[in-house]
Protein backbone atom coordinates (compact mmCIF):
# COMPACT_ATOMS: atom_id res chain seq x y z
CA UNK A 1 0.00 0.00 0.00
CA UNK A 2 2.69 2.39 0.77
CA UNK A 3 4.49 2.07 -2.30
CA UNK A 4 1.47 2.56 -4.12
CA UNK A 5 1.19 6.24 -2.00
CA UNK A 6 4.91 6.60 -2.81
CA UNK A 7 4.88 5.76 -6.89
CA UNK A 8 1.86 8.17 -7.71
CA UNK A 9 3.84 11.59 -8.91
CA UNK A 10 2.77 15.04 -10.41
CA UNK A 11 3.01 14.70 -14.35
CA UNK A 12 4.71 18.31 -14.43
CA UNK A 13 5.71 18.31 -11.17
CA UNK A 14 8.49 15.16 -12.19
CA UNK A 15 9.88 16.53 -15.45
CA UNK A 16 13.32 18.04 -14.58
CA UNK A 17 14.81 21.58 -13.76
CA UNK A 18 17.29 22.67 -15.85
CA UNK A 19 20.12 24.45 -14.68
CA UNK A 20 21.76 26.29 -17.55
CA UNK A 21 25.99 27.76 -17.54
CA UNK A 22 26.13 30.62 -15.26
CA UNK A 23 23.30 29.67 -12.45
CA UNK A 24 24.63 28.18 -9.18
CA UNK A 25 22.18 26.31 -6.93
CA UNK A 26 22.28 25.16 -3.54
CA UNK A 27 20.34 23.00 -1.21
CA UNK A 28 20.19 23.17 2.64
CA UNK A 29 17.93 21.15 3.35
CA UNK A 30 14.02 22.38 2.00
CA UNK A 31 15.34 25.72 1.44
CA UNK A 32 17.27 26.31 -2.32
CA UNK A 33 19.45 29.19 -3.26
CA UNK A 34 20.00 30.16 -6.75
CA UNK A 35 22.34 32.79 -8.30
CA UNK A 36 22.93 33.77 -11.38
CA UNK A 37 24.11 36.89 -13.50
CA UNK A 38 21.15 38.62 -13.05
CA UNK A 39 21.02 38.71 -9.30
CA UNK A 40 19.95 35.82 -6.12
CA UNK A 41 17.05 34.19 -4.83
CA UNK A 42 16.25 32.20 -2.07
CA UNK A 43 13.26 30.04 -0.64
CA UNK A 44 12.10 27.58 1.72
CA UNK A 45 9.78 24.88 0.09
CA UNK A 46 6.70 23.23 2.11
CA UNK A 47 8.02 19.86 3.72
CA UNK A 48 5.87 17.43 1.16
CA UNK A 49 8.29 17.49 -1.33
CA UNK A 50 12.17 16.85 -1.80
CA UNK A 51 14.52 18.76 -4.01
CA UNK A 52 17.50 17.47 -4.73
CA UNK A 53 20.37 17.75 -7.70
CA UNK A 54 21.76 15.65 -9.97
CA UNK A 55 24.29 17.11 -12.47
CA UNK A 56 22.90 20.30 -14.13
CA UNK A 57 19.26 18.78 -12.92
CA UNK A 58 16.91 19.77 -10.06
CA UNK A 59 14.92 16.72 -9.36
CA UNK A 60 11.82 17.15 -7.50
CA UNK A 61 10.03 14.35 -5.78
CA UNK A 62 7.24 13.62 -2.60
CA UNK A 63 8.46 13.02 0.40
CA UNK A 64 7.98 10.17 2.53
CA UNK A 65 4.97 10.23 4.33
CA UNK A 66 3.74 13.04 2.41
CA UNK A 67 0.57 11.26 1.84
CA UNK A 68 -0.94 10.49 -1.58
CA UNK A 69 -2.76 13.83 -2.39
CA UNK A 70 -0.22 16.42 -0.53
CA UNK A 71 3.10 15.18 -2.62
CA UNK A 72 1.97 15.09 -6.15
CA UNK A 73 0.23 18.86 -5.20
CA UNK A 74 3.33 19.97 -3.51
CA UNK A 75 5.23 18.36 -6.61
CA UNK A 76 4.00 20.35 -9.29
CA UNK A 77 3.61 23.83 -7.91
CA UNK A 78 7.71 23.44 -6.06
CA UNK A 79 8.92 22.30 -9.65
CA UNK A 80 7.25 25.62 -10.82
CA UNK A 81 8.56 28.06 -8.54
CA UNK A 82 12.27 25.89 -8.69
CA UNK A 83 12.01 26.69 -13.20
CA UNK A 84 11.31 30.51 -12.23
CA UNK A 85 13.63 30.91 -9.84
CA UNK A 86 16.45 29.60 -12.26
CA UNK A 87 15.42 31.94 -15.29
CA UNK A 88 14.89 34.55 -13.03
CA UNK A 89 17.96 34.43 -11.94
CA UNK A 90 19.62 33.80 -15.47
CA UNK A 91 17.56 36.16 -17.64
CA UNK A 92 15.51 38.02 -14.91
CA UNK A 93 11.54 39.10 -15.41
CA UNK A 94 10.18 42.70 -16.96
CA UNK A 95 6.99 43.93 -16.11
CA UNK A 96 6.11 47.50 -17.81
CA UNK A 97 3.41 49.68 -17.38
CA UNK A 98 2.31 52.68 -19.48
CA UNK A 99 0.75 55.55 -18.03
CA UNK A 100 -1.96 56.87 -20.68
CA UNK A 101 -3.77 60.35 -19.96
CA UNK A 102 -3.34 63.99 -20.06
CA UNK A 103 -0.77 65.39 -17.22
CA UNK A 104 -0.12 61.51 -16.69
CA UNK A 105 3.33 61.30 -14.95
CA UNK A 106 6.00 58.87 -12.90
CA UNK A 107 8.68 59.79 -10.93
CA UNK A 108 11.00 57.05 -9.26
CA UNK A 109 12.84 58.78 -5.76
CA UNK A 110 14.29 56.67 -2.30
CA UNK A 111 12.51 53.79 -3.41
CA UNK A 112 8.86 54.99 -3.77
CA UNK A 113 7.28 55.55 -7.21
CA UNK A 114 5.18 58.56 -7.03
CA UNK A 115 2.23 58.60 -9.74
CA UNK A 116 0.31 61.62 -11.46
CA UNK A 117 -2.39 60.33 -12.53
CA UNK A 118 -5.65 62.23 -12.59
CA UNK A 119 -6.50 61.92 -8.60
CA UNK A 120 -6.73 64.63 -6.23
CA UNK A 121 -3.41 63.04 -4.28
CA UNK A 122 -0.79 61.54 -6.19
CA UNK A 123 -0.40 57.78 -4.95
CA UNK A 124 3.00 56.48 -3.85
CA UNK A 125 3.98 52.64 -3.93
CA UNK A 126 7.04 51.79 -2.42
CA UNK A 127 9.25 49.05 -3.99
CA UNK A 128 11.30 46.69 -2.72
CA UNK A 129 14.89 46.53 -3.18
CA UNK A 130 14.62 43.12 -5.21
CA UNK A 131 13.22 45.55 -8.01
CA UNK A 132 15.14 47.92 -10.43
CA UNK A 133 12.78 50.73 -11.47
CA UNK A 134 13.27 52.35 -15.13
CA UNK A 135 11.29 54.95 -16.16
CA UNK A 136 11.21 55.85 -20.32
CA UNK A 137 9.17 58.94 -22.08
CA UNK A 138 6.92 57.18 -24.99
CA UNK A 139 5.75 59.02 -28.09
CA UNK A 140 3.11 57.54 -29.86
CA UNK A 141 2.09 59.14 -32.56
CA UNK A 142 2.59 62.20 -31.53
CA UNK A 143 1.05 61.26 -27.89
CA UNK A 144 3.58 61.18 -25.03
CA UNK A 145 3.32 59.14 -21.87
CA UNK A 146 5.83 57.91 -18.95
CA UNK A 147 6.55 53.97 -19.31
CA UNK A 148 7.79 52.02 -16.16
CA UNK A 149 9.96 49.36 -16.23
CA UNK A 150 10.17 47.04 -12.88
CA UNK A 151 13.02 44.37 -13.09
CA UNK A 152 13.34 41.07 -10.81
CA UNK A 153 14.66 38.19 -10.57
CA UNK A 154 11.28 37.12 -8.58
CA UNK A 155 8.47 36.67 -11.07
CA UNK A 156 5.89 36.71 -8.20
CA UNK A 157 7.14 40.08 -6.68
CA UNK A 158 7.65 41.80 -9.78
CA UNK A 159 3.92 40.61 -10.96
CA UNK A 160 2.60 41.09 -7.34
CA UNK A 161 4.18 44.95 -7.65
CA UNK A 162 2.78 45.91 -11.09
CA UNK A 163 -0.71 44.97 -10.20
CA UNK A 164 -0.33 47.33 -7.17
CA UNK A 165 0.74 50.01 -9.63
CA UNK A 166 -1.64 49.37 -11.62
CA UNK A 167 -4.85 48.66 -9.34
CA UNK A 168 -4.64 52.99 -8.07
CA UNK A 169 -5.77 54.02 -11.67
CA UNK A 170 -7.17 51.37 -13.61
CA UNK A 171 -8.05 51.81 -17.34
CA UNK A 172 -11.59 53.19 -17.62
CA UNK A 173 -13.34 51.96 -20.93
CA UNK A 174 -14.78 55.10 -22.37
CA UNK A 175 -11.36 56.70 -23.49
CA UNK A 176 -9.01 53.69 -22.47
CA UNK A 177 -7.20 56.30 -19.53
CA UNK A 178 -5.27 54.73 -16.49
CA UNK A 179 -2.45 52.60 -15.85
CA UNK A 180 -1.96 49.79 -18.34
CA UNK A 181 0.26 46.38 -18.84
CA UNK A 182 2.21 46.93 -21.86
CA UNK A 183 0.48 45.57 -24.61
CA UNK A 184 -2.66 45.22 -22.87
CA UNK A 185 -5.89 45.54 -24.86
CA UNK A 186 -8.80 47.84 -23.40
CA UNK A 187 -12.13 46.88 -24.38
CA UNK A 188 -13.42 50.18 -24.78
CA UNK A 189 -17.62 51.19 -24.83
CA UNK A 190 -19.00 53.20 -26.99
CA UNK A 191 -20.04 55.94 -24.39
CA UNK A 192 -23.34 57.96 -24.73
CA UNK A 193 -23.54 59.55 -28.04
CA UNK A 194 -25.85 62.94 -28.90
CA UNK A 195 -28.88 62.49 -31.36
Amino acid sequence: MTEAVQMKQSRNGKKPVVVPDGVQVSISGSTVKVKGPKGEIERTFREFVEVKQEGNELLVSPADGAGPKKGPQFQGLTRALLASMVEGCKEGYTRSLDFRGVGYRAAFENGELTMTVGLSHQPVVTIPDQIKVRIEQMDQGGMKYPRVHLDSVDKELVGQVAARIRSMRPPEPYKGKGVRYTGERIREKAGKSGK
